[in-house]
């Protein structure tokens, strides 16, 4: 089954177009030049949109790894 559905390839597909034509703005109000950027703007765009877009990848918490790493002073 796929991951991304048709809307989602086009939203990404016009984020990249208007990257090369110089339009894209990133949330800062700059200018986009990353490809990669300009794929993330496209993929947040068509998850507002409500298109088949998987969930962005969440950062674990690091408090949980730091306890369990630390050995115990007596």
């Amino acid at each position: 089954m796929a991951k991304y559905g048709k809307a989602a390839s086009k939203t990404v597909a016009s984020a990249m177009r208007r990257k090369k034509k110089g339009t894209l703005k990133s949330g800062s109000g700059r200018k986009v030049t990353s490809r990669k950027q300009a794929i993330a703007i496209g993929l947040s765009e068509a998850r507002e949109k409500g298109a088949k877009v998987p969930a962005p990848k969440r950062s674990r918490s690091t408090s949980r790894t730091t306890t369990r790493g630390r050995a115990k002073k007596r």
